[in-house]
């Protein structure tokens, strides 16, 4: 007799689905607009941060692995390309990582789940800091 396993609960199970995501999204850009020491980065999202907390939101939650709506609706586009012409800096890739650290904490995300978010996070910011100093 074959068993069929389960696979293990994605990362989005694991930090409690969407709502959570949205928790983590809106508390990361709560600390961005309150927090003077995030006002470089701030300043890179224009005015009306709407529609970013949506789109942080949607992405995240595709990338932990519920659903893809951020990549259905935005085909052969990857997060690094979106970010491209912002021209992240060194200083504004140490905020963003600071700030989505402080809401990883803030929302309670799980400990091994939270160390995997970082340490992604942490390439993600490096590549686009990269990317930023390529353009110019």
């Amino acid at each position: 007799m074959t068993m069929v396993m389960d696979p293990p609960p994605s990362l989005f199970d694991r930090i409690g689905g969407a709502a959570r995501v949205r928790g983590l999204s809106d508390r990361f850009y709560d600390l961005m607009e309150a927090e003077e020491r995030y006002a470089a980065l701030r300043a890179l999202h224009g005015e009306d941060l709407t529609e970013v907390r949506e789109s942080l939101a949607v992405f995240l939650g595709g990338w932990l692995g519920g659903p893809r709506i951020w990549f259905s609706q935005r085909p052969g586009t990857c997060i690094m390309t979106a970010h491209r012409a912002l021209g992240v800096t060194p200083a504004t890739a140490g905020q963003w990582l600071h700030a989505m650290g402080r809401a990883i904490d803030d929302e309670g995300v799980e400990q091994e789940v939270a160390t995997a978010m970082r340490r992604s996070f942490a390439r993600m910011a490096a590549m686009m800091i990269a990317n930023g100093q390529d353009e110019g």
